[in-house]
């Protein structure tokens, strides 16, 4: 595991369900494309993972809008990027909430030479992820695909890149050389 590529949350309620956007239905080609980059030695993706209480959740109490719930076609992944995962042999993490505890585990564990980032949304989960990778992994290089990324809003992904930039993420385009 040299240069792992991660993808957050690419499912169905971000892209085009109770959460969704055109801005993610736009990153989709972007994402897969990623995905099926050989640069990439590993591929893992997240699984934003909620029961049916979410509502009653913390979370539910700030977002009250029902999403990701486990093993409803909101919860799957978009069709093209499963695909694309599956071809990869993709490890899949499930998390309860923004950052995943499991995926900083399994990083720590491995210790690549660098981390990329991919997926929704940008100023919360992909957010909350790079920071955690960062944290964890602080001597190694963490980078964050800019075309292949979707916030809330436009004006929350340009703030919470901003933020990753401060922290030293680095922010690059697919195609780009790191």
């Amino acid at each position: 595991m040299k240069h792992v590529l991660v993808v957050i949350d690419m499912q169905k309620d971000f892209v085009d369900g109770s959460l969704g956007t055109k801005e993610a239905r736009q990153i989709v080609p972007s994402v897969v494309k990623a995905i099926n980059d050989p640069k990439y030695d590993t591929v893992i993706a997240t699984l934003d993972t909620h029961d049916e209480n979410y509502l009653h959740s913390q979370e539910g109490k700030y977002l009250p809008v029902a999403h990701c719930i486990k093993e409803t076609d909101g919860w799957q992944l978009v069709k093209e990027v499963k695909e694309a995962l599956d071809k990869r042999h993709a490890k899949v993490i499930e998390k309860p909430t923004f950052g995943s505890l499991t995926l900083m585990e399994l990083l720590s564990k491995e210790q690549p030479e660098d981390v990329t980032l991919c997926g929704l949304c940008t100023d919360i989960c992909v957010l909350s992820n790079a920071m955690l990778i960062k944290t964890a992994l602080y001597q190694k290089e963490v980078y964050v695909l800019v075309d292949a990324t979707a916030g809330v809003t436009p004006e929350k992904k340009r703030s919470a890149l901003d933020a990753m930039a401060s922290c030293q993420i680095q922010m690059i385009n697919e195609g780009e050389e790191k």
